[in-house]
């Protein structure tokens, strides 16, 4: 996990430069979705993972009172210097050595592409994390079964468990949250929901 944030510190820089067009890409999913996941019956949401704070800034344009982690210094910084992100709180955390929050601390708890990234013990302990600091919702948001040769190369180079991942995903969460509820977020992406 360390080499992985190191790289995300090395990298951050230029997920910066790609803030706008993921807020309007995270802006046009929750929007077509929101029949099937309405975030503004909610008060507070954490993104465990939140990289430079795009979804952060969309859901909290929802209403919501959102804070948002990430292991890598570096994504928190620029998170911190996006204008846009003034109202959000940010959080240099890492949730697989435990949180700093206390049990049943957010209504939401959500957490995008970050555990295809993970092995199967780390995914095990994020998902018992975010279970941990949950009152109602779980939502793992990340890639779905329909493969891309763009994507597969880049997860090989970032070194994941990726190509195991896409195959246990609904697996694992329906063993770990009981029967899961899958939203299509587009056409490699689906959100996967579970209801404490």
């Amino acid at each position: 996990m360390k080499k992985t944030n190191a790289l995300f510190n090395k990298i951050s820089s230029i997920y910066g430069l790609f803030f706008n067009i993921q807020v309007k890409n995270f802006t046009t999913i929750f929007n077509n979705i929101k029949d099937e996941l309405n975030l503004s019956d909610y008060n507070n949401i954490i993104d465990i993972g939140c990289g430079t704070g795009a979804l952060c800034n969309v859901l909290h344009d929802t209403g919501l009172s959102v804070t948002g982690i990430d292991p890598a210094k570096g994504m928190i910084d620029i998170a911190n210097k996006k204008s846009e992100n003034k109202e959000i709180k940010f959080m240099e955390a890492n949730v697989l050595t435990k949180l700093p929050f206390e049990d049943k601390s957010f209504d939401v708890s959500i957490s995008s592409f970050v555990a295809h990234g993970l092995n199967k013990n780390e995914r095990q302990i994020l998902y018992e994390e975010m279970a941990r600091v949950t009152r109602h919702l779980v939502v793992i948001y990340d890639y779905n079964e329909h493969r891309e040769p763009i994507t597969d190369i880049m997860e090989w180079l970032e070194g994941g468990d990726y190509f195991n991942f896409i195959k246990v995903i609904k697996h694992e969460l329906n063993e770990k949250f009981g029967d899961i509820k899958i939203i299509r977020a587009n056409k490699r992406s689906n959100l996967y929901v579970a209801e404490l």
